[in-house]
């Protein structure tokens, strides 16, 4: 027996009066799967309303897969494309499997020869790049850094120097409700010379994105990131 196709759904960053972000060819698919692997079964059933024209919510079979999910039940998940039926993985936010748990899923997929589709849609690390003016050749991706202020503040340094050494555009995150600390802590650590990019509610009616030097940065009145879904980007050169 062939097996199911294993499609990797973007998710919108947020509530947007109207879809800018989704092309149709990516909804026409969500709309024809009833196989979906989601974080949150709520946001998911909200985001499937939003789609519209989707197959009945009773009659989708649902399957949690979050950083909790134990690696035995990841098995579990690939059951239904074993026997031949297509799934999708829903985000909570932007592209699956980027700092997401839906990597380890497209992993196993792999491993089992599942296809596996990635489809277009937004990522907020990949569109805070491109309003940086920032390098967009040589760049990394380090998710959250640590929650103790000490360490996060060695890291930010660390970054920093990598940055310097290897002309690399150094890219991270927060949870949104420590946002503002971030920003406090990277302009305490940071060279004057280096370059910050903030990239605040992208795709979103109240979209913000700055980018300047920490030196500027300090002789200006700071943006309020908290509860803000942000990205943070420092390039030192």
């Amino acid at each position: 027996m062939n097996t199911g196709t294993l499609y990797l759904i973007p998710t919108t960053l947020g509530k947007t009066p109207e879809n800018n972000t989704l092309p149709e060819y990516t909804l026409d698919i969500l709309r024809k799967l009833d196989v979906l692997m989601v974080e949150n079964l709520r946001s998911a059933t909200s985001f499937l309303q939003w789609v519209g024209d989707t197959i009945p919510e009773y009659e989708i079979d649902f399957y949690q897969l979050n950083k909790k999910t134990a690696d035995q039940d990841i098995h579990e998940l690939l059951k239904p494309l074993l026997d031949g039926k297509d799934a999708g993985v829903l985000s909570e936010a932007g592209a699956p499997a980027v700092a997401d748990p839906g990597a380890r899923l497209v992993k196993l997929a792999h491993q089992y020869r599942i296809k596996v589709v990635p489809l277009v849609g937004p990522s907020s690390i990949l569109l805070a790049l491109m309003a940086s003016g920032f390098n967009g050749q040589s760049f990394a991706f380090h998710g959250y850094l640590p929650m103790d202020q000490k360490k996060r503040k060695s890291m930010i340094s660390q970054l920093e120097g990598e940055s310097r050494r290897h002309d690399r555009t150094q890219i991270f995150m927060e949870t949104p409700y420590r946002n503002n600390e971030l920003l406090k802590d990277i302009l305490s650590t940071c060279n004057p010379t280096t370059g910050l990019c903030v990239a605040t509610d992208i795709t979103l009616p109240t979209e913000e994105i700055q980018s300047k030097y920490i030196s500027e940065w300090k002789s200006g009145k700071l943006p309020n990131l908290n509860k803000r879904p942000t990205i943070f980007l420092i390039y030192g050169k």
